[in-house]
């Protein structure tokens, strides 16, 4: 059987833009792609903080650097610039990899530079 569980999460990230005319997807820093372990077209689910709203897209990559979080197409109307989100990616494993899995955790600062980074729940 397999289980799906918390693969790795960007906590507290800022929404930098919210691009409707765009096709859909979330923009993300490729620095901050590496320091969660995620993929560029993954499916992610996006948590807002500020409205509660909860919605699922996937990933393309933004510019190295550039700290930018970008909400694209419909989702768009689901924040605002300023926002707090919470990204998180899961993963499909057996229930003996679920017992050693970590999840890879990175908190983000204000303007989405990493304030700490690390692995599990526990």
């Amino acid at each position: 059987m397999n289980i799906t569980m918390l693969y790795s999460k960007l906590h507290r990230a800022t929404i930098t833009e919210a691009n409707l005319n765009y096709v859909g997807s979330i923009t993300i820093d490729r620095e901050l792609l590496k320091s969660a372990n995620m993929r560029v077209a993954q499916k992610v689910d996006i948590v807002n903080i500020n409205n509660g709203e909860r919605f699922s897209t996937y990933i393309i990559p933004g510019v190295a650097g550039k700290k930018e979080i970008c909400i694209n197409g419909a989702a768009a109307r689901k924040v605002q610039v300023g926002d707090k989100i919470i990204i998180i990616a899961y993963a499909s494993m057996t229930e003996q990899e679920a017992e050693t899995f970590k999840p890879q955790i990175v908190i983000l600062e204000d303007d989405n530079s990493v304030a700490q980074e690390f692995k599990g729940l526990e």
